[in-house]
């Protein structure tokens, strides 16, 4: 992709970048919706992704690269030790120092909320606000795409990272990642009865079967694309499957979980080129199965429809999830 300039700072220019590029001395790596971005900017250039810290006033310059996720991130583990040391001053004490209207909250301070008074002298860990925020608001919150390319009437978000199994994992602010079904999987097999989920607390493998999936008679397991804790199941999901086949990417979410390493956790995933190319193939060789079972007017190069198993039953059921979805 071409660099592009926008206003992410004056004279600044960026780019889609991935996991492995943050760390480069000549540009900025962020994360904002599940995507990362390369940012390259000028001397006035304004901070997409502000650090905690430097949005206090400590340091002059740093850009969060670990998804707001402060307990897990090592330039903040480092700067505390400073702090212990009494080399530096805390955050918190940078911001008890400025005029009362000015001692916004850490959430304000990161752009991750709206303009909001701290009212616990900036004692995270005593604000109820701060924990609400961080274990109930941020993974409820709606995941939508950025941007969307279709295959064949397939969709592909650019910012999500895709496992061979068909389902996609989303990086979200402080370190949660979102998981669901693709589009792919859903209009392959159709809606939904029931989507057997796992239930909060609970650990799941990646590569392995997380979940289930059962429609009429057929059941079908499918793998997980990270390994994790359960912290949120999406409740209207349970109650209404279909809403994994209308909006996969969005409010057809399944779960959210953490994992101890977030970048390793992804590197091992596709995403933007890589989805896409591997969705290709994957709609050939679904093409190619179409055209064994109802001759070659069934896929003559147009958009397939939504239901193709039941549509084409013939294709066999366990014959589609363990072509696609790894398992059966």
């Amino acid at each position: 992709m071409a660099e592009k300039r926008d206003r992410v700072g004056f004279g600044s220019s960026y780019r889609k970048g991935s996991l492995r590029d943050i760390g480069s001395e000549q540009e900025i790596g962020a994360v904002l919706g599940g995507q990362v971005w390369m940012v390259k900017p000028d001397k006035k250039a304004a901070f997409q992704n502000p650090c905690l810290w430097m949005t206090a006033g400590v340091v002059k310059n740093k850009n969060c690269n670990n998804f707001f996720d402060c307990t897990t991130c090592k330039y903040d583990q480092g700067m505390r030790m400073q702090v212990e040391k009494g080399r530096q001053i805390s955050w918190q004490d940078s911001m008890r120092l400025r005029p009362d209207l000015e001692r916004v909250c850490r959430h304000t301070l990161t752009g991750r909320i709206a303009n909001r008074a701290c009212g616990y002298d900036y004692q995270c860990s005593k604000c109820d606000f701060d924990q609400y925020f961080e274990d109930f608001w941020t993974p409820r919150a709606k995941s939508t795409p950025f941007e969307v390319q279709s295959v064949k009437g397939f969709d592909v978000p650019m910012d999500y990272y895709f496992h061979n199994g068909h389902t996609w994992a989303r990086i979200e602010s402080g370190g949660f990642i979102r998981i669901g079904m693709d589009d792919f999987s859903m209009k392959l097999l159709g809606k939904a009865d029931a989507l057997d989920l796992p239930l909060m607390g609970k650990e799941v493998d990646m590569g392995k079967a997380g979940w289930g999936m059962r429609r009429r008679n057929n059941e079908a397991d499918v793998l997980s694309p990270v390994g994790g804790v359960i912290v949120e199941v999406n409740p209207t999901v349970r109650e209404k499957p279909e809403l994994a086949n209308r909006q996969p990417y969005s409010d057809g979410w399944l779960f959210v979980l953490r994992t101890p390493d977030v970048k390793a956790s992804m590197k091992q995933l596709m995403a933007n080129s890589d989805s896409l190319n591997w969705i290709s193939d994957e709609v050939q060789t679904l093409e190619g199965m179409i055209e064994e079972v109802a001759g070659p007017l069934a896929a003559d190069g147009g958009y397939l429809q939504e239901d193709i198993y039941g549509n084409l039953p013939d294709l066999g059921w366990n014959n589609l999830t363990k072509t696609f979805l790894k398992t059966g």
